[in-house]
């Protein structure tokens, strides 16, 4: 970023001005978004965004109905042997943690929220398991509240455009609140998700194809489609 601040303003300029480019090309492929994990209601959806840690929608998908009718709500984890719950989840990977961690949530959501799922960010990362991706996830696709949710996708396709110089995922959230007007944090956020796995992948990138590639800095981009 330029030093000078008249050359730091152009820049930003220019930066909101390709962001809303990028925008427009990411809407026109993906018109209609929202979360691939299956669920009912918030709690659900918590739920299965804990366990997609690390683990693919597909998968949690997989385990989820099951779980749920086992396990349907926060009272029946809380009381659950946390061994049965390890036992529900294992596919997902990191089970022994994952089974914790939602024990923990659900007898906190019955102790703090009577049972309920918080709507704000505040509250929810107070939740044991939930940093501020899953807490963006519930917020956006349970209660409608806009959020941005940086993964591994939304991490690396935001450094190759060069939305954001970042690693830490708190700062390419911000960075991404500044470029991207407000109402549009979770549906861009979703985009982005969708293109990573369709088109910006992590080892081979199908640059040749890729509709954001005019607009697109990254230096290493792949000459031939994968």
């Amino acid at each position: 970023m330029p030093q000078d601040p008249a050359d730091r303003a152009q820049a930003s300029s220019r930066l909101r001005r390709r962001t809303a480019r990028i925008r427009a090309v990411l809407q026109a492929r993906y018109p209609e978004v929202r979360p691939q994990l299956l669920h009912r209601n918030p709690f659900e959806l918590l739920v299965a965004t804990i366990l997609s840690a690390q683990c693919t929608d597909r998968q949690v998908n997989r385990v989820t109905p099951g779980l749920f009718r086992a396990l349907p709500g926060p009272r029946e984890f809380a009381a659950a042997p946390l061994a049965r719950i390890a036992a529900l989840v294992r596919s997902t990977g990191f089970y022994r943690n994952k089974a914790r961690n939602i024990k923990a949530c659900a007898r906190a959501l019955l102790e703090r929220y009577g049972g309920e799922v918080p709507q704000t960010l505040e509250e929810l990362v107070r939740l044991p398991g939930v940093g501020r991706k899953t807490a963006n996830v519930v917020l956006g696709a349970a209660f409608g509240v806009p959020g941005v949710v940086v993964d591994t996708h939304v991490a690396r396709i935001s450094r190759r455009l060069g939305l954001t110089e970042h690693r830490d995922p708190t700062r390419i959230e911000r960075d991404l609140m500044e470029l991207v007007p407000r109402r549009d944090w979770s549906a861009f956020s979703l985009r982005l998700v969708f293109f990573g796995r369709e088109v910006c992948t992590a080892r081979r990138p199908r640059c040749p194809v890729c509709p954001l590639a005019r607009l697109c800095p990254y230096p290493h981009k792949t000459r031939e489609a994968s």
